[in-house]
């Protein structure tokens, strides 16, 4: 083959391409992933054979990377040498990878029903713009970013919905090996995401009397036409939780406590999968549904019951 190139050119038309079809944020994901690691282990290559791609992600497990970080390694490695292959410039082999199975499953950050309504209870006696955002978080599920990006536009107390359209997040980029970091506000993670959240009757006599007052294009949290970003947001958090004496969960455990509570509530699994953005109902499922012993206890007598 006359035209082979190597994996490195290959990634560089790889990305001129893509840059036209995805998102900023993905393309600066896709590209700090090639620059750390793909690259430093095939960059030089023409090949690459599945035993390869197979050692080196037991390389990657053995320095401390997630199984999820490595598959989505690997996926950006398939899709530049899925793009070689089309262009003729190497050959495509196919890769089945396997990963060592996952026997623990991982137990979510939630908050009790006590410590919840604490929280709730604090910030509606003491209220400012910046632990709104915990609130909302706590009353909606919303992520970080999506809160963050929130304007007070976007928080009608007249029909009492509040509009996720937008995220805010943090970036790396890497222009001709020069890292730098931008803040971007772009649409949510997926479609299923820019949805819309009926605010609960605490948060509308909270937020009625505000919004009489405030710049309706001012971000929510910091009444401001600046916004706060996450990794400043994830630090305030962190204080008030300490300072109010809570026990230390991750911010994005406000969400599962939202999620947590909405099915102890009984609620339909397709609606609190709608409320939370997710593209699918099997997310939902997987990370919120699982029986406790007394459900599994009343599905046998109710089989056995069926029986006689």
């Amino acid at each position: 083959m006359s035209s082979q190139k190597t994996i490195s050119e290959i990634t560089i038309l790889w990305k001129t391409d893509k840059k036209q079809y995805v998102k900023k944020s993905s393309y600066a994901a896709y590209a700090l992933l090639i620059e750390n690691h793909l690259l430093p282990a095939f960059g030089n290559k023409y090949s690459i054979e599945e035993a390869e791609v197979q050692a080196f992600v037991f390389q990657k497990l053995a320095q401390g990377l997630s199984q999820k970080t490595i598959k989505d390694i690997v996926i950006v490695l398939k899709m530049i040498l899925k793009f070689g292959a089309k262009n003729n410039w190497a050959t495509n082999t196919p890769l089945d990878i396997q990963y060592p199975t996952q026997r623990e499953k991982q137990q979510l950050e939630v908050l009790s029903r006590n410590h919840q309504k604490q929280i709730m209870t604090y910030i509606e006696t003491h209220f400012t713009f910046r632990s709104l955002g915990i609130y909302l978080c706590l009353s909606t599920g919303m992520r970080i970013g999506e809160v963050c990006a929130l304007t007070w536009e976007d928080l009608n107390t007249d029909t009492g919905i509040i509009k996720v359209n937008k995220t805010i997040q943090r970036i790396y980029t890497i222009e001709d090996k020069i890292r730098k970091t931008e803040l971007i506000i772009d649409t949510p993670k997926t479609k299923n995401s820019i949805r819309e959240i009926p605010m609960s009757r605490y948060l509308l006599k909270m937020l009625k009397p505000i919004k009489k007052i405030v710049n309706s294009s001012f971000f929510a949290l910091t009444n401001d036409a600046k916004p706060t970003e996450p990794r400043t947001y994830r630090s305030y958090y962190k204080n008030f939780m300490k300072d109010l004496g809570m026990p230390h969960l991750k911010f994005h455990g406000l969400r599962h406590s939202f999620a947590t509570r909405c099915i102890e509530s009984k609620c339909d699994y397709k609606t609190v999968s709608v409320l939370l953005g997710h593209s699918n109902i099997s997310t939902t499922l997987n990370l919120y549904v699982h029986p406790n012993f007394e459900q599994k206890k009343k599905a046998i007598y109710q089989m056995f019951r069926s029986l006689n």
